[in-house]
């Protein structure tokens, strides 16, 4: 049910993330340690998503991130201090395109989702009917991790911080849709703010810079699980977590 990673801290390059660690995101594409709920491989797409300067870039595929030939040299090449990636293991049914692939974008937000939501579409029907008509119109994809980032995205333009804003549609989604997954990683290049509801999430936080990541890319003894349902607010200098509320334990 997808991987994602997100790093803040002095720039690397992305394939120190996508292909260089021993467990790297490309490895977990084919063959992940923590798959929850459902699929056992990673290959309905992936994407990256980086920080230059002021310009946010992101790449995005449909193809298994191990069979893009041309990434590999070109993530060698580029680096940042603020990188989100994903690999995406689509719900049955759902569209497999470029555009349902994470992140998603907007502003200088990244958003990614693990997970699924339960019954969908009928469970968070009312849900969506609370979104500008607009925000529906011009969703990415059809798929419940575009819906969710819909949801995240009005509450952050609400004036939300990014932990609120996470928590709230995890509580809002979880109330409407019993069941559901929803590891929501999310980070504006300053800020990384992530849930654990229902699949794994674990952070690490050295040399001035933090990692999380749906498992950990390397062999570390500082890589701290985040229990489930929880919210973890991180920074290259400080992490937090605590428990969301309305998340059913």
């Amino acid at each position: 049910m997808c991987r994602h990673v997100a790093y803040l801290g002095p720039p690397i390059a992305l394939s120190d993330l996508l292909y260089a660690p021993p467990h790297s995101l490309n490895r977990q594409s084919w063959a992940p340690r923590e798959m929850r709920g459902g699929g056992t491989i990673n290959a309905d797409g992936f994407g990256v998503g980086w920080f230059s300067g002021d310009a946010l870039l992101r790449y995005r595929r449909s193809c298994p991130l191990w069979t893009d030939a041309g990434l590999p040299a070109l993530a060698a090449a580029t680096r940042s201090g603020a990188i989100l990636a994903a690999v995406r293991s689509a719900t049955e049914g759902m569209a497999v395109t470029e555009t349902a692939v994470a992140p998603f974008t907007d502003d200088r937000w990244l958003f990614s989702h693990n997970g699924r939501v339960a019954g969908w579409p009928d469970s968070v029907v009312e849900a969506a009917g609370t979104l500008p008509v607009r925000d529906l119109l011009t969703l990415d994809a059809p798929t419940d991790s575009a819906l969710l980032w819909a949801l995240t995205r009005a509450r952050l333009r609400a004036g939300e911080e990014p932990g609120a804003a996470l928590s709230g549609v995890v509580a809002e989604v979880a109330k409407a849709a019993p069941g559901s997954r929803l590891n929501l990683l999310l980070t504006d290049g300053e800020t990384i703010a992530a849930t654990a509801s229902g699949h794994s999430l674990y952070s690490l936080s050295r040399d001035a810079s933090v990692l999380v990541a749906s498992e950990p890319l390397f062999d570390h003894p500082d890589w701290t699980p985040v229990p489930d349902h929880s919210l973890l607010v991180a920074t290259p200098s400080a992490a937090t977590i605590t428990a969301l509320e309305g998340a059913a334990p």
